[in-house]
């Protein structure tokens, strides 16, 4: 019989979607366990009755066809209560319920409480233990299941999505020097050695690590505790546009508009934002107008607020939204520090948005030639953002052949190509040979 596979994420992801939907296409995922399970089909839920902004959120935790028969759901209160607390975190009350690792509401606490309910799972799945024989969980949600599933003798992969703790640590302190007001959203900074502690138990109990970017795999140089193989698979692009779109909204720009810059991610220093910040003042209202998509890291940094003052800020948008708001745009600037991919590159250039990025991200996985599809940049360079964006301000021919090319290779690196990838890396894992 097939080895079947347990997948464990509380959130449910984009990224960890698409893995359940990989391996329950070539008939290896046995259950998929995540914190809410929504169905969007109106005649067996009031969806219709609820507002649109609940409804969008909700949507994120709808699954596909292929997988609604397999999910599980544990720790759905913490879970629940995080999203109340972070739309009333501004009480007391909030604020203790959210406060970092320790909050009963927190994102660490819904890790750790559903963590030990897959494990309890694992630990206590006799009936199905000739299907079940491996999990396949990820970071901060791990260490309990991986201790249940060694126990049982299952195979135990495990999935990085961003880059190793020690390589992030060290980041931060050299950013937190160079950029002291930007420090309060360096979350990272305030993980407690014992959380740090738990990372390394996961890797340490891992029998294959998989990974999206070159630049993660890099970091786990750094890992003393890690004895598995690593596989880098890329994350696969949204559907693009057609081509006769882009050529229309490129025909209706004036070539002495500003160029329309997007920024999106969570707004704080990991992800390079004050680099960005400085390379638009050097370009000024005429040269670049900026968009800022994502929610604010810490409430007490003075030059983010003055930022999300300054320029345009949409703290968030459903991913259908998102899409919709690239394509306004001209170019996406993704200056991170510290990085496990950014999906945004690839939804960007899905959009026809040529991407400025650093080599911290999966930007070098996903170029083919640097100057093709985008530019990479060093990290910490606002003159180099600035460099790159006067370019394409004053070469509207090179700007618009670049929207193609982005668009061009977005078409060819597809969910369903990191899909394939997936499988069959998972399969040689558990000896099943390549999966259908």
């Amino acid at each position: 019989m097939k080895a079947k596979l347990l997948v464990a994420h509380p959130l449910g992801n984009m990224n960890v979607r698409e893995a359940a939907r990989a391996l329950a296409e070539g008939g290896l995922l046995g259950e998929f366990w995540t914190c809410l399970n929504w169905s969007l089909d109106e005649n067996q839920t009031p969806a219709k009755w609820l507002p649109a902004r609940v409804r969008a959120q909700l949507a994120r935790r709808s699954f596909p066809a292929e997988l609604r028969g397999k999910v599980r759901t544990a720790a759905t209160w913490r879970e629940v209560c995080r999203h109340l607390v972070n739309r009333r975190n501004g009480s007391a009350l909030g604020a203790w319920l959210s406060r970092h690792e320790s909050g009963p509401c927190s994102v660490d606490a819904v890790f750790r409480a559903f963590d030990r309910a897959v494990a309890r799972r694992v630990s206590g799945n006799a009936a199905a233990s000739a299907e079940l024989r491996a999990v396949y969980a990820y970071e901060d949600g791990a260490v309990a299941t991986f201790r249940a599933a060694g126990a049982r003798g299952w195979r135990r992969l495990y999935d990085l999505p961003i880059g190793y703790w020690r390589a992030g640590q060290a980041i931060f302190a050299e950013e937190a020097a160079r950029e002291p007001e930007w420090a309060p959203t360096l979350t990272g900074t305030r993980d407690s050695a014992e959380k740090l502690a738990r990372k390394d138990a996961e890797l340490a109990g891992a029998d294959a690590v998989f990974v999206a970017s070159t630049f993660t795999r890099e970091t786990l140089r750094q890992a003393p505790a890690l004895r598995a193989p690593v596989h880098v698979i890329p994350y696969g692009a949204p559907a693009p546009v057609a081509e006769e779109l882009l050529l229309r909204r490129d025909a209706e720009r004036k070539n002495d508009a500003p160029l329309r810059v997007l920024f999106a991610g969570s707004l704080g220093q990991r992800k390079g934002l004050s680099y960005l910040l400085e390379a638009s003042a050097l370009l000024g209202p005429r040269g670049a107008t900026l968009t800022l998509i994502g929610q604010k890291t810490a409430p007490d940094c003075a030059p983010l607020e003055r930022a999300v003052q300054t320029h345009r800020w949409v703290p968030s948008l459903p991913h259908a939204a998102m899409l919709a708001e690239m394509s306004r745009h001209d170019v996406l600037v993704f200056p991170s520090l510290f990085e496990g991919f950014g999906l945004v590159i690839l939804e960007a250039m899905s959009r026809g948005l040529p991407v400025i990025a650093t080599a911290h991200t999966g930007a070098p996985d996903v170029f083919s030639t640097d100057g093709a599809e985008g530019f990479l940049v060093p990290v910490r360079s606002a003159a180099a953002i600035a460099e790159k964006l006067e370019l394409l301000k004053n070469d509207r021919a090179r700007l618009q052949a670049m929207r193609r090319a982005a668009l061009a290779r977005a078409g060819a690196l597809r969910w369903e190509d990191h899909r394939r990838q997936l499988r069959e890396r998972v399969a040689e894992t558990l000896g099943d040979g390549a999966a259908s």
